[in-house]
């Protein structure tokens, strides 16, 4: 079978691989003039066309990048089956998946702690707290901003900013200028705390990963990030009428809304497992995915002590109702909520998400063995200086996701000072806040806040996050000017 699906698909092959493409002289063959190339670009292009157009096409993001990601990958290796260097596609894509999967690992542990966190109902504590303090619409917009910059750098900007529109939508219902504006104020503000923190966004994880930034360097960019945040949002408050919204029947029901046992031993289990992922990376030199994967074990073994307390007091409650009705079936035992399941939170977590980064990373991993990224570094950073270039990469991730930017960047490998390491950090990271499809935070509220929050809602406000854009650039460049 696989002999004859190979004869059908065999000229196309050869139209792809071409007679006199590249030379094989034992290195990496370059592909970036080739018919093979330029298909691989294209479908690349193509598959990232299908994910900004998520929302419209109800097609999930990982599906076209999944595909590209393997048909790139499978001409790579016909090629370089065919110069007889299979060893080096080989090579070259086990190391990438490696990538990937560190990252990945990293992910699912942090994904679990906040999903567990979220079944304590630790999040919907905090809701209840906000609607019950009856704020003003101009205090709302301003708590849930801050909130969402100093949640975003441990939680991750995406989590965090689902949290705030939330209790925006619940507060402010019908109030749809106010929601928008709430929205972007969120999003901004999450990116933006998200930047100085390694567990705040993808990007800032994947250079810590990389070992291009020490922990502790990221803090550099507080007042930078917190620049970004406050300048728009500092305009855009005096957009806001100052009144209390209205408390309904529901709303008094999310004011009793309290959180679980073990909700806060879980939230300083997560701050253990941040500590062992960073002291593990700076004293012993080991991955940040150890600290984290050891973290799940902390999280598993405390699950354990919930799930046989839980048992226990669900049979002290069956003897105490059995000794007053004895008889079950006119009175049945009141059922009790079942005890904590560390594997539910797992089963929760976002695999559409961390299957899209596989193929994204798959797909910027491919492109750039083939030639494309160096290409790319000699046109961009050759031509240009590096701050420039940067603060320009920083707007393009406004329209691409973020995280191809910086996965591109950092396989061009160039030789960056800490401070411009630091600058392209920044500018992918809030960059994309100037669109609403700029940030998987903005792609994320655009669905929750359907009909409130719109990309021309967002379009509206794009020059005062753009003026925070270019502030908070200026803060860097001339706060840590010593690190460049």
């Amino acid at each position: 079978m696989l002999h004859k699906i190979l004869t059908l698909l065999s000229p196309l092959l050869l139209l792809l691989i071409g007679p006199n493409a590249y030379a094989a002289d034992g290195a990496n063959l370059d592909l970036t003039q080739t018919t093979a190339g330029w298909f691989c670009v294209g479908l690349f292009v193509i598959a990232y066309a299908f994910v900004m157009l998520e929302e419209k096409l109800h097609l999930r993001k990982s599906k076209p990048v999944l595909a590209a990601a393997g048909i790139i990958w499978v001409i790579i290796g016909w090629i370089y089956t065919q110069h007889e260097q299979s060893a080096l596609a080989e090579q070259a894509f086990r190391h990438t998946l490696l990538e990937f999967a560190e990252l990945m690992l990293f992910l699912l542990v942090a994904m679990t702690y906040i999903n567990a966190m979220d079944e304590r109902g630790l999040f919907n504590a905090l809701r209840g707290w906000l609607i019950k303090k009856g704020f003003s619409y101009r205090q709302l917009f301003w708590i849930t901003g801050l909130m969402a910059f100093f949640i975003s750098p441990i939680a991750d900007n995406l989590t965090t900013a689902l949290l705030m529109c939330a209790v925006v939508l619940k507060i402010a219902e019908n109030e749809k200028a106010f929601i928008n504006m709430c929205c972007v104020n969120i999003i901004v503000a999450a990116n933006a705390g998200g930047a100085f923190s390694p567990f705040g966004d993808i990007t800032t994880l994947m250079v810590w990963q990389a070992g291009k930034v020490d922990f502790f360097t990221f803090f550099h960019l507080f007042l930078p990030s917190l620049t970004n945040f406050l300048v728009p949002a500092a305009i855009m408050s005096f957009f806001i009428q100052n009144k209390i919204a209205q408390k309904d029947e529901e709303d008094l029901f999310l004011e009793t809304l309290t959180y679980k046992e073990g909700a806060f031993p879980i939230l300083l289990l997560f701050l253990a497992t941040i500590a062992s992922a960073v002291l593990g990376h700076v004293l012993i030199h080991m991955p940040p995915v150890l600290g984290m994967m050891l973290g799940l074990a902390y999280l598993k073994i405390y699950g354990f002590y919930l799930r046989k307390k839980g048992i226990v007091d669900l049979k002290k409650v069956e003897a105490v109702q059995s000794d007053f009705m004895p008889d079950k079936n006119e009175n049945p035992v009141t059922k009790v909520p079942l005890p904590f399941d560390v594997f539910q939170p797992l089963a929760r977590l976002e695999w559409d998400t961390l299957l899209f980064f596989y193929g994204v990373i798959m797909c910027v991993g491919g492109l750039g063995f083939m030639g494309y990224l160096t290409l790319m570094s000699e046109s961009l950073y050759g031509n240009f200086s590096e701050t420039v270039s940067n603060i320009s990469l920083g707007l393009v991730s406004a329209v691409i996701d973020n995280i191809p930017v910086m996965y591109a960047v950092l396989t061009m490998a160039p030789d960056f000072s800490h401070g411009q390491w630091l600058l392209i950090t920044l500018t992918t990271g809030v960059g994309g806040s100037m669109l609403s499809i700029g940030s998987a935070a903005g792609v994320a509220l655009m669905g929750q806040a359907r009909g409130y929050y719109t990309f021309l809602g967002h379009l509206k406000w794009t020059p005062v996050v753009a003026l925070g854009y270019f502030a908070s650039v200026y803060v860097h460049l001339w706060l840590n000017h010593s690190l460049f």
